[in-house]
């Protein structure tokens, strides 16, 4: 559906208004106009390039906050499609406000709400539009979208945990590179350059950082255009699906790291999958959802392979506990939960507990990593500036034992 920008007059107080929405044509968006007092002055299609601005993109933020907003506003009692216009309205962002309009616009034209939320995949994904789908259904959208609004904010919680995790060595071990860059190219041949006037012997480790830092100097172009592209080799290769699958499960055997990342993966399996369950959704549409949403290949292959087994008449533990890759605790809680009819249940307990897990793992391992990366980086430092002084340490004994 495009994108029309338009500008109109009210009716009653001749203010101007102007904004963005979706329609399916200008005779339509024309139409919704004047149902709201508006008359229209001009209406303009909008240029794909700019309905594509990275910095309007809806982040999971912005559609944790929307969906509280949403299961508050219905449990008041207020229409829906006048939530959704109050919605829209209040949203600084002006790509989530044309979707918004857009989804008003669908739903008053006769669709469901879930019908209308899957024309914007990369906003509202099968988790969402299926937990609606089933709430409209049931008639209980208002408790769907609070279970929803819940899920949201863990897991907004749960990512920034993992960019906390990841940001700070990436930063740190960024700026160690460029450092020790800077010194090797720029200073060190200032050493070098002071070493031949002297003429004097140098030490096994000071010829070693000079070699290093000559054929870095000479080759600074070749070094930057290799790095430039051994890192866009690696993207494309993260692209394919046995690239990913080789790096994810190389990620999950990572001493320290590997652990934080199963935890994370395990407490986003249980709390997608107990959302899903306790809102209606049958188990195997429920595990193909979980999968999509794991976020490592291998997980999501396991998680893949479980639904398989399951669709057969199998017991979901029994893949699982097979499939060694979830811990015991989980294949238990599983079980019981299995067993005692309360698999939504044991989940979201499960869920809570490795989320704390997972909080504490990170907290560790960001404790461990600060001293461990100023030992690494402060050695390699430090390594090439006593090189350096070696010869004027050796030149100086020597002049103080002539003298």
């Amino acid at each position: 559906m495009p994108v029309y920008q338009y500008r109109g007059r009210q009716y009653e107080s001749g203010g101007i208004v102007k904004g963005e929405r979706f329609a399916q044509n200008k005779q339509a968006l024309a139409a919704a106009l004047r149902e709201e007092q508006v008359m229209p002055i001009s209406i303009a299609e909008k240029s794909k390039e700019m309905s594509l601005p990275f910095s309007n993109r809806v982040n999971a933020k912005e559609l944790a906050l929307f969906t509280r907003q949403f299961s508050v506003m219905l449990d008041a009692g207020l229409p829906l499609v006048e939530c959704l216009s109050i919605l829209a309205e209040q949203q600084e962002n002006k790509t989530f406000r044309s979707i918004l309009e857009g989804i008003r616009t669908d739903v008053e034209s006769g669709a469901t709400l879930a019908e209308a939320m899957r024309k914007h995949p990369k906003t509202f994904d099968k988790l969402f539009t299926n937990m609606v789908a089933a709430g409209e259904a049931a008639g209980i959208l208002d408790v769907i979208l609070q279970r929803l609004s819940l899920f949201s904010e863990k897991n907004v919680k749960l990512k920034r945990a993992v960019v906390s995790a990841s940001v700070y060595p990436i930063i740190i071990v960024l700026v160690a590179v460029v450092i020790v860059f800077v010194i090797m190219v720029w200073v060190i041949p200032v050493f070098a350059t002071l070493f031949e006037s002297l003429n004097a012997p140098l030490p096994l480790p000071t010829r070693l950082v000079m070699g290093v830092s000559s054929f870095m100097a000479q080759f600074t172009l070749p070094i930057v255009i290799g790095a430039v592209l051994l890192g866009l080799g690696f993207h494309y290769m993260y692209q394919t699906d046995e690239g990913r699958l080789r790096v994810d499960g190389v990620l999950l055997r990572v001493p320290l790291m590997g652990t934080v990342l199963k935890k994370i993966a395990i407490s986003r399996f249980s709390r997608t999958l107990s959302t899903l369950l306790v809102s209606g959704i049958p188990i195997l549409e429920g595990l193909d959802i979980t999968a999509g949403t794991a976020g490592n290949v291998v997980i999501q292959n396991a998680i893949m392979s479980a639904r398989r087994e399951v669709e057969e008449g199998k017991a979901l533990v029994e893949p699982l506990r097979k499939g060694k890759l979830f811990p015991p605790m989980v294949t238990q809680v599983v079980a019981v939960g299995e067993q005692t009819g309360q698999l939504d249940q044991m989940l979201e307990k499960l869920a809570d507990y490795y989320e704390e897990e997972a909080d504490s793992a990170i907290s560790n391992l960001l404790t461990m990593l600060e001293p461990l990366m100023i030992i690494v980086l402060g050695g390699i430092i430090g390594g090439i500036v006593i090189s350096m002084y070696l010869p004027i340490f050796t030149l100086i004994g020597r002049l103080a034992g002539g003298q």
